[in-house]
């Protein structure tokens, strides 16, 4: 069998009418495109519009699922849909490698980091044993792993999100490949080490030459990232061309209802009436509080004092291990401070108080897959003592139709719903204790816009209407610029800078909230460019 080899002249990805059918739903209908070598190209879209089922395509990894394929594929060089599964082998790692959004679920455990890349090299290289370590060595440090020759020895639970995002980026290099598909690459980071991640494919495109197929439901990772977009909705393709032009006059009114949906750090929230914000509702004093015990003890939050007004939005933003979260628990009461006092309503709290409740980041965690929505939204009724199984199926259904729901869904389990349908499920949840304060975590972090801009604007409504004071913990800047009228930001456990969202926004004091805006994409090209090249000035010095 002959190995895989290049055709002069044809583009490095070409797909013609592809359609993929899984049983009766058709999640991609027709699509066509092309990505010349060197140049990169984003799948933009909802959740659902297909474009994660067509990076999969490109690789050939639906064979064998019972997933029907239709179309051409050809993917530098190979007919992926006449390839035999040895010609896929060489493709796929070869000549054109994937990066998935979750590294832990593409990393094993059980291995050191660098014997994994080593062994992706020696399969498709037929390399040595030594050979491929000094390989794996060299692909952690071009991507900028520290020490990468002792790092190599890391299992992936050492590594940060952003780091075992680098090491499946090096994994996916170790074999010069011509095409990288990135499928979400940056969704779970913080925005810092999100733009180091755009930063260094950039870097890698321009050095290597290889083409980049990004597939993300973020608009300005999009402008930050490629050369062209392609707008999918429904598994087909919506509107397709150059990034400056698609982003910066859309033709489709889809694009233009994609792009409104996309919050804008650069945009002060809508001036609110003063006399929604009232008392005082919650108070928290000096709270510390610390993990473990004597040297691995760990400060998670410390010395942290704030307070929140009914009818109020504080925004509290920072990165991944800056204590918001914790802070977050121990403001509800499901952590114990080490140190410090939580008042609410002038007391201290002595317990859990159902008037403080608390919307998680994963509502699939926070519900139980084995009990229906509508159980899950009653437990708080029963813990107040309600009794009345009419009353309680009663006031279920009415949260249901108050969040956007039906109240039929009483009897689905959560599986049946979607990301943004289980939000609401989860909000609904918190509502039925008729709370004074609800703490969001991440609230929206895992949704695509258009659903994330719909739950905020379903969160604003409940506030206006109950007077509900809210705590909105999140790392998405823009979003919490979106929807605070205060705004706290966290580093290493502190509260760093604290103001009306509009001053800290637009005149920040704090270096470090000064590095967080920088690092958040724009929708502008020629921006994210300028941008790109600043901080590649600043990390030369």
């Amino acid at each position: 069998m002959s190995d895989v080899t290049t055709v002069p002249g044809r583009s490095l990805v070409e797909v013609g009418d592809l359609t993929v059918d899984f049983g009766d739903l058709r999640a991609v209908d027709g699509l066509t495109f092309r990505l010349e070598r060197g140049a990169a190209l984003a799948l933009v879209g909802e959740s659902g519009s297909g474009k994660s089922t067509v990076a999969s395509a490109l690789l050939g990894l639906h064979r064998g699922t019972g997933t029907r394929v239709g179309g051409s594929i050809d993917v530098a060089g190979t007919d992926v849909q006449e390839a035999s599964d040895e010609e896929l082998q060489r493709l796929r790692g070869g000549r054109a490698a994937m990066v998935f959004q979750d590294p832990l679920s593409s990393l094993d455990p059980y291995y050191a980091i660098g014997d994994q890349i080593a062994e992706v090299y020696r399969v498709h290289a037929r390399a040595s044993r030594r050979a491929a370590r000094a390989r794996a060595v060299e692909v952690l440090d071009r991507v900028g792993i520290p020490d990468a020759a002792r790092r190599s020895r890391s299992r992936p639970h050492e590594f940060s999100g952003g780091m075992r995002q680098r090491a499946l980026i090096a994994m996916a290099l170790a074999c010069e490949p011509d095409l990288l598909i990135a499928d979400e690459p940056t969704t779970a980071l913080d925005v810092t080490v999100q733009a180091q991640i755009l930063d260094l494919l950039h870097t890698l495109r321009e050095e290597t030459g290889m083409g980049l197929l990004l597939v993300t439901h973020d608009v300005g990772v999009a402008a930050e990232s490629v050369d062209e977009v392609l707008v999918m909705r429904h598994g087909r393709a919506v509107e397709q061309g150059p990034v400056a032009e698609v982003l910066g006059a859309p033709a489709r009114t889809y694009t233009r209802e994609l792009l409104g949906a996309v919050p804008r750090v650069d945009a002060p929230r809508e001036v609110r009436a003063a006399e929604t914000v009232g008392e005082v509702v919650l108070e928290a004093t000096g709270l510390r509080r610390e993990f473990g015990r004597g040297k691995r003890a760990f400060t998670a939050v410390d010395d942290v004092s704030l307070t929140i007004h009914r009818g109020e939005t504080l925004g509290i933003v920072g990165e991944s291990g800056s204590g918001k979260t914790t802070l977050g628990r121990m403001l509800v009461g499901l952590l114990e401070p080490t140190a410090g006092e939580v008042r609410y309503d002038g007391h201290a709290r002595v317990d859990v108080d159902p008037a403080v409740q608390m919307v998680f980041q994963d509502p699939v965690s926070s519900l139980n897959p084995r009990r229906t929505v509508g159980e899950s939204i009653a437990d708080p009724l029963r813990a107040r003592g309600e009794r009345d199984e009419g009353r309680i199926r009663g006031r279920v259904r009415e949260l249901l139709e108050r969040v956007g729901l039906e109240a039929a869904h009483y009897d689905r389990y959560p599986h049946e719903f979607s990301g943004g349908q289980r939000q609401r499920v989860g909000i609904a949840r918190a509502l039925a204790a008729d709370p004074r304060i609800i703490v969001c975590d991440e609230p929206v972090s895992a949704l695509d816009v258009t659903t994330q801009a719909q739950v905020v604007a379903l969160l604003g409504e409940l506030q206006r209407e109950l007077g509900l004071a809210l705590v909105f913990v999140a790392h998405d800047l823009a979003v919490v610029r979106q929807v605070s009228d205060r705004v706290a930001v966290m580093r290493r456990g502190r509260i760093v800078e604290e103001g009306p969202a509009d001053e800290v926004y637009d005149n920040p004091q704090d270096p470090y909230t000064k590095q967080l805006l920088a690092a958040v994409p724009v929708l502008d090209p020629r921006i994210a460019a300028q941008r790109r090249a600043a901080r590649r000035e600043l990390a030369a010095v």
